[in-house]
């Protein structure tokens, strides 16, 4: 693993006792995509522990993790961003997000187009925001064995990153995350330029849904 790419493990599913044998062998970012779920765990477990939050984020959750969340990946509304800031204020915080952008094939993936990410950071909405710190983009490339249209997609991911940094963010050194690859394609990810992978079943094994 390049020194440059930091692994968010993610621990969605599974059981607490799975987590702490994992800190205490060393690894302290964990990732989890309900907030619910994350809150829960949050409680449980060494307070030193930076959470990620990778999933799909409803407006009404962000309460629940808005008290010591390191980083939400998937910020696809100016809506959501709102309501991050909102939280954030009531615990004094700012909270760092990434825009979440859509690149894969699936048409199930959430995420932002390149205009709407323009029109968002170009609004007057999120520009009177003082408790949100955005630091990059993420994406999630198609799930697939064509590892071409895995790459071409991260390259995209990369591209939007390279423009909007340029455009919007030339001198803010935080702006500087690419989250993008997991399990099955993280190899490609870092080839392309990614300095956050979520992996979890590489790490894991399957999920346990209950």
């Amino acid at each position: 693993m390049p020194s440059h790419v930091k692994l968010v493990a993610v621990t969605k599913t599974h059981p607490v006792e799975v987590i702490l044998q994992a800190y205490e062998a060393g690894h302290k970012v964990y990732g989890e995509n309900k907030a619910q779920e994350m809150k829960t765990k949050q409680a449980l477990l060494p307070d030193d522990i930076e959470w990620h939050f990778i999933g799909h984020l409803q407006s009404n959750k962000v309460k629940y993790i808005a008290p010591f969340v390191e980083l939400i990946h998937s910020v696809d509304s100016l809506k959501l961003l709102a309501e991050i800031n909102k939280e954030a204020l009531k615990h004094n915080r700012i909270i760092s997000c990434l825009l979440q952008f859509h690149i894969a094939k699936e048409e199930t993936k959430f995420g932002l187009d390149y205009e709407e990410a323009c029109e968002l950071l170009e609004s007057y909405e999120y520009q009177s925001f003082k408790n949100i710190r955005l630091c990059g983009v993420m994406g999630m490339a198609t799930f697939t064995d064509n590892s071409e249209l895995i790459r071409r997609e991260f390259k995209q991911l990369r591209l939007f990153f390279e423009q909007i940094k340029k455009a919007y963010f030339p001198l803010n050194d935080h702006f500087k995350e690419i989250s993008m690859g997991m399990s099955n394609d993280y190899p490609i990810a870092i080839e392309e330029g990614s300095t956050i992978i979520r992996v979890g079943s590489a790490i894991f094994g399957e999920r346990h849904y209950t």
